[in-house]
């Protein structure tokens, strides 16, 4: 009896430490230098996993609205895990199509307007990523909000999430000139026009055949990917702006640069497309040199991809993913005869490779396409298709108002804070005037709607143009001509300096005084003397009514100003208040004789100017200004540019990261 123990007491340890050998094999198998190198591990539809949670991010300008309601159908039918991100400008507007959207849709479909948008409407690619990893998801997805998918979507993106690595998939969509078919009411199946059911095979079929009759289009393609925190590339993506072109081939290029992730042609695979003709849209979007009203969007996202980045005169194929007898595969396209997704030392039977090689034979495989920029390629100069009068119309608010700043190019990321700080308080209404070409081009680029003046000073002091300087009196003189111009064709204009910082939108408030009524920012600092003391009316923060007595006493100012060795400023205070303040009202008005225009001093403590108060020396600028209910605060009475942006980024007044080209 105890022999028969001792035997089943051996057995038990021999089989247990066999056991421990076996795993201990499989878990250095699993560790080996050659699994790690891997691009991936063989992982066939048998292995079960959870469905993935799938977030597509678009883009939708209220055009197209019935290809778009097609798209986002075809979406949300094909998984119960999907969402949709839609970047819209028109978050809380009811009556915007992106806000008739989620009517019917529900929760599935969010909105979100927090990404940066181009005064035209044209949302920002850096911004719409950036935002795209505030939300929780296990694939990002991001595509056109036209293209419809069909359900092998779905199951392409399940295998993917089992690969053992971070990547990212491309697929091109083809166009097809007609769909003869409807969703039916319960929006899960297609259906033709007597009512009969259309088969996945049949959907798939026509696109098949499509595609072979015609190129798929760059501009419609698809991008996903996992581990959406992580970049898809290395360094900073340029502001290219979305569907406008070359940012596609410039994501893939840099991404395969970088070798963070495994990137792969799924065109072969998964089957979506787009009413309309892909060659039309390649030559109407993505061709630089084509005239047309949006050509220098285009040509600006051109001239990005060749400062930025390495893509020029380099070509490659990506690795393909297909599907041959219900199993999914990786191959090159050089070598078409070999499975990339086996494992390196892994055999299979003689049948089974000739299976294989037979189906990668046969099969057709549908490629992107790719139009990488040459280095010595020649890009179209930067030519903006708007000057002042074209502006105006487009940026002015119901009032005929708009909001007027004037820069040049040392003060390029002052002014971005600035027009950061106008989106997030949805003000919209405003116009850049540039005084140098770098200005202008910068401009541009950021999507603002900028105009140059011709007849600004030349040779403008990078470091050394503040107040007082000689610099500074010759440029301040272009914002009186300016904003006279913008008056004299019809609208009012709130004239603002970049270095002035808004807590709240003042316009309702200056609107309401009326017409012949000029209402400046005072600059007197001093708390125990009237706010209208001579020569203290500053000329950086001014709102200008279009009327006659406004147009005429704004004449006067101009002329003062070009015969004077001084600054505008001056010329404001002795043309509309009388050299000594003659013309004063009591303790905060003037009135111009001759044109019977009053200028009315505003309220320092909503109004408060550089040195009023200190301010600036306070621990919490902010919520001393806050506390105060203070519209705006002049970043003024600092000498020096730099000394002044120190000041403005150091007390959290900033709303711009120059790095990433973004507002924060």
């Amino acid at each position: 009896m105890r022999l028969k123990g001792l035997r089943a007491g051996l057995l038990s340890i021999w089989l247990s430490g066999f056991l421990l050998i076996a795993l201990s094999f499989y878990g250095t198998q699993l560790l080996s230098p050659t699994s790690l190198n891997d691009p991936f591990r063989y992982s066939g539809d048998s292995i079960a996993a959870a469905a993935p949670r799938i977030t597509i991010f678009t883009s939708f300008n209220g055009e197209g609205n019935s290809q778009a309601l097609l798209a986002l159908r075809s979406w949300l039918a094909l998984s119960s895990h999907i969402t949709v991100v839609l970047f819209t400008q028109h978050k809380n507007n009811p009556s915007s199509d992106s806000s008739s959207f989620t009517d019917k849709f529900g929760s599935r479909l969010l909105l979100d307007s927090t990404v940066d948008f181009t005064f035209l409407g044209t949302p920002f690619l850096h911004s719409m990523l950036a935002r795209s990893e505030a939300y929780q998801s296990d694939i990002a997805v991001l595509m056109d909000p036209e293209t419809v998918l069909l359900p092998n979507f779905i199951s392409a993106l399940s295998y993917a999430h089992q690969l053992d690595r971070d990547w990212l998939l491309v697929s091109s969509s083809v166009g097809i000139p007609r769909f003869p078919f409807h969703w039916d009411e319960t929006r899960h199946f297609w259906r033709q026009d007597n009512g009969k059911r259309v088969r996945f095979g049949e959907l798939q079929k026509m696109i098949s055949l499509r595609s072979w009759q015609s190129n798929s289009s760059e501009g419609k393609m698809i991008m996903a990917w996992n581990n959406i925190n992580m970049p898809l590339h290395c360094g900073v993506l340029p502001p290219f702006l979305y569907q406008r072109g070359t940012h596609n081939q410039w994501i893939i290029n840099e991404a395969m640069s970088c070798k963070r992730r495994f990137v792969f042609d799924a065109t072969s695979t998964i089957s979506s497309f787009f009413l309309g003709n892909a060659e039309n849209i390649d030559n109407r979007s993505d061709n630089v040199s084509e005239p047309n009203t949006r050509n220098w969007e285009y040509i600006g996202n051109s001239r990005l991809g060749q400062l930025y980045g390495s893509l020029f005169s380099r070509s490659y194929t990506l690795p393909k993913l297909l599907k041959c007898n219900k199993r999914y595969m990786f191959v090159s396209a050089s070598d078409r005869s070999t499975d990339l997704s086996i494992p390196k030392g892994k055999s299979l039977g003689f049948r089974t490779r000739e299976k294989i090689s037979a189906c990668i034979s046969r099969t057709k495989l549908r490629s992107l396409k790719l139009d990488f920029v040459q280095k010595d390629e020649a890009v179209p100069p930067l030519k903006f298709p708007f000057d002042l009068e074209s502006l105006l119309p487009l940026v002015a608010d119901k009032n005929k108002t708009v909001v007027l700043s004037i820069a040049g190019y040392s003060y390029k990321d002052m002014l971005m804070s600035w027009v950061c700080r106008l989106r997030r308080l949805k003000v919209p209404n405003f116009l850049v005037c540039a005084l140098d070409d770098e200005t202008y081009q910068f401009s541009i680029l950021q999507g603002l709607p900028v105009f140059f003046d011709p007849y600004a000073p030349k040779n403008i002091s990078f470091n050394d143009c503040h107040f007082g300087s000689k610099c500074f009196q010759r440029v301040t003189k272009v914002k009186s001509r300016t904003v006279l111009k913008i008056l004299k064709l019809g609208y009012n204009v709130l004239l603002s300096d970049v270095d002035v910082y808004w807590f709240r939108n003042p316009l309702p408030l200056l609107q309401s005084f009326g017409p012949s009524v000029l209402t400046a920012q005072s600059d007197e600092y001093n708390t125990t003397v009237p706010i209208n003391r001579p020569r203290r009316l500053n000329s950086g923060f001014y709102f200008a009514h279009s009327d006659d007595p406004t147009i005429a006493a704004m004449e006067k100012v101009v002329k003062h100003a070009a015969t004077s060795g001084l600054s505008e400023q001056p010329s404001f205070y002795d043309t509309l208040c009388g050299e000594g303040g003659i013309y004063r009202v009591g303790d905060d008005k003037c009135l111009e004789p001759e044109t019977n225009l009053t200028v009315h001093f505003l309220d320092r403590e909503l109004f408060p100017n550089g040195a009023y108060g200190d301010l600036w020396l306070k621990e919490d600028v902010r919520g001393e200004c806050e506390k105060k209910h203070c519209f705006v605060l002049h970043n003024n009475w600092i000498s020096g540019r730099l000394k002044k942006l120190e000041r403005q980024m150091m007390e959290g007044l900033w709303e711009y990261d120059a790095s990433i080209r973004m507002c924060v």
